[in-house]
């Protein structure tokens, strides 16, 4: 069956390898990487000719970086900038230069050391996309500038292709140099200029159609399509996919798009990933291993603290330089690309080839690894230098006083901070996200950019005087560690955090959370709520039904603070209240009355509980109140017939309203 057999062999062992590096809680592209080795030509393995598989593996490459380009935005990619795009060709530079001392030290030639220094002077942005991913860290300020240098990088292969033989060959010609950059200059003006115009057109027109299978058919073509030409006018395939997505994701369909190449991205990208591991020969590894272990440690090492530095020379602090070294630090996927012209051209000896081969593959492994590091060495550099100064924006020069902590500024954390906010409730916001923190400083929230977890942001927030923390941070870790620091300088503090679960919601009962939310339960008794409703059912029912299943859900047998099973004891009591609207009209009984002229509790049992006027909330009010015309009033009582009170028309905003939630 040739390649088709190939193509089998490989998603096959490609499963096994995944549901492995699932079961050791390891990113997919381990296991990748693994079955690779187990099935390449130097291993045995049932595929004897990798290098088919490897064209197509180009692929994946290429839907990687068009998918990266559909997401991509100008916008986004403002705030680093400065970095991206002048701080990325330094960071090459450097890098060159010590990879050719690197070279010098193993004892390779001119040549070959400068190759190894333009190899690893990329980073893989197909690794770092994945473990971004499989870290939840995409949307991160770290993620964004790590994305900004891989952009640069990617976009500097092609100059490098060019370069590289020029700088090592006998016979230098700078023209050719020049006339690929002049290339990819006049390809960015066409796309952005007049593909930035059709492309978008041609999606608005297939996607009216309503045929997905042409909508996927149509994205692919652009993606691979426009790859393919900027191939042939001779530049880069992946380079030409990425100016495609990145047009496309101006596009009112650029969403869309996204969605529906991802299947396709992830599943040429388990090629690419099980190619590199078949490249690898196990048998040069272990005859040459220390010697490869010291190539690995020079360049990880080496270029990991110059990223560190650049990153640090921009202005970027807390965890931004550490995230960027531990997680740039290998050697990316085009060093194949590199090495193979290097290679084929006589660069490079066999042997050296396969150092730099083994060198990147070995780099690729460790990248989750030491990536997943990051956090924990953050904390211990946290706790070493407690006088960092933090980043604050709009505190109080007063201080912080009688306030709410919000640890969490994501969706959930300034939907609550901008209701304090009209009311005019002073608060603070805790939030590692650069992005999130953009967002603060635009609305003139208070907040502190920093770990919330961390001992010196958490001092910062005066949780002494604070009058209640709102914990809107999903992590059950992070969240743990907030509630045990506040039960050591302020034990008295009302604590809400949130939970995914049963078992968490336990747990932070157990550390001294005054109350725990869980989204999911509570989205989910919405939805029952309002099928009930549909059904006509009675709406006092459909309140107790959820009462019920929540207090169920809610209780909290495990945890010994009376005063909480108390609070919320009260409130349910407080829900299951009968609480009613109507409004008094014009020919009613109610209109230009006194509450103690009507005799409404005497009479039916009803107390009025409150008015609504205008706008306006009156609560209890006292018996002189004189109802008008218009008022909405709030009645608390049993069942009764209240046609006596309220002509036939009249409104029932609780009955009439199945979205309303009538509690006091």
């Amino acid at each position: 069956m040739g390649i088709a057999a190939d193509l089998i062999i490989i998603v096959v062992a490609a499963l096994f390898g995944g549901l492995l590096a699932q079961f050791f809680r390891q990113p997919l592209i381990l296991g990748y990487i693994f079955a690779g080795i187990l099935i390449g030509p130097f291993s045995g393995g049932a595929v004897s000719d990798p290098h088919e598989v490897e064209k197509l593996a180009e692929i994946g490459v290429a839907l990687l970086l068009f998918a990266l380009g559909l997401e991509f935005s100008l916008k986004e990619l403002k705030p680093v900038k400065y970095i991206a795009l002048i701080g990325t060709p330094l960071q090459m530079l450097l890098t060159m230069g010590y990879g050719y001392l690197v070279g010098g030290w193993l004892g390779w030639e001119h040549g070959p050391s400068l190759w190894l220094g333009g190899i690893a002077s990329l980073s893989s942005t197909m690794v770092i996309l994945k473990t971004l991913m499989a870290q939840g860290m995409l949307g991160t300020l770290s993620s964004r500038v790590m994305v900004g240098i891989l952009i640069v990088q990617d976009l500097a292969v092609v100059p490098l292709l060019i370069l590289l033989p020029q700088l090592t060959s006998e016979t230098q010609e700078s023209s050719l140099l020049v006339l690929a950059l002049l290339k990819s200059a006049a390809f960015l003006i066409l796309m952005l200029v007049f593909g930035a115009r059709l492309l978008p057109r041609l999606l608005a027109v297939i996607a009216r159609w309503n045929s997905r299978e042409l909508f996927l058919l149509t994205i692919t073509t652009i993606g691979l399509g426009v790859g393919y030409i900027t191939y042939l006018a001779g530049l880069s395939f992946a380079f030409g996919a990425f100016i495609a997505g990145m047009v496309l994701s101006e596009s009112d369909y650029g969403h869309q798009a996204l969605s529906d190449i991802i299947p396709l991205r992830d599943l040429f990208g388990l090629l690419f990933f099980t190619s590199v591991g078949m490249l690898l020969d196990p048998g040069f590894l272990l005859h040459h291993w220390s010697d490869i272990a010291w190539l690995i440690i020079l360049v990880a090492v080496g270029k990991g603290l110059l990223m560190m530095a650049i990153v640090r020379a921009f202005g970027y602090g807390n965890v931004i330089p550490l995230a960027v070294g531990l997680t740039m630090f290998q050697i990316g996927e085009f060093s194949f690309v590199l090495g193979q012209l290097g290679f084929a051209g006589e660069f490079l000896s066999q042997e050296q080839y396969y150092y730099i081969l083994a060198a990147a593959i070995i780099s690729m492994v460790l990248t989750p690894l030491l990536s997943g590091l990051t956090a924990p060495l953050y904390g211990i550099k946290k706790k070493l230098l407690k006088k960092e100064a933090l980043h604050t924006l709009n505190l109080p020069q007063d201080g912080l006083h009688n306030h709410i902590v919000i640890a969490g500024g994501g969706q959930v954390g300034q939907y609550i901070a901008s209701i304090l906010n009209r009311l005019s409730v002073s608060f603070v916001i805790i939030d590692l996200s650069y992005r999130a923190i953009e967002q603060c400083k635009q609305k003139g929230y208070p907040a502190i950019f920093g770990d919330a977890a961390q001992d010196v942001v958490l001092e910062a927030v005066n949780l002494e005087e604070a009058r209640q923390l709102l914990i809107t941070i999903p992590d059950i870790t992070t969240s743990e560690f907030i509630v045990r620091y506040v039960q050591r300088v302020a034990p008295d503090l009302t604590v809400v955090a949130r939970a995914t679960g049963e078992l968490q919601m336990q747990a932070l009962y157990e550390d001294g959370v005054t109350t725990v939310i869980l989204p999911q339960l509570e989205v989910g008794l919405e939805f029952a709520r309002q099928a009930l409703l549909s059904l006509d059912i009675p709406v006092t029912m459909v309140q107790q039904f959820t009462d019920s299943d929540r207090r169920e859900r809610y209780q909290c047998d495990e945890c010994n603070n009376s005063e909480l099973r108390t609070l919320q004891q009260l409130k349910y009591a407080r829900d299951m209240l009968d609480l009613s609207w109507e409004e008094v009209h014009e020919e009613g009984l109610l209109a230009g009355k006194s509450i103690r002229s009507l005799n409404i509790r005497q009479a039916t049992g009803l107390t009025i509980v409150g008015v609504l006027r205008n706008g306006s909330f009156k609560a209890n009010p006292d018996a002189d109140f004189v109802l008008l015309a218009g008022d909405v009033i709030a009645l608390i009582g049993g069942k009764i017939k209240k046609d006596d009170l309220f002509p036939q028309g009249s409104v029932n905003q609780f009955d009439s309203c199945p979205s309303g939630n009538a509690t006091l």
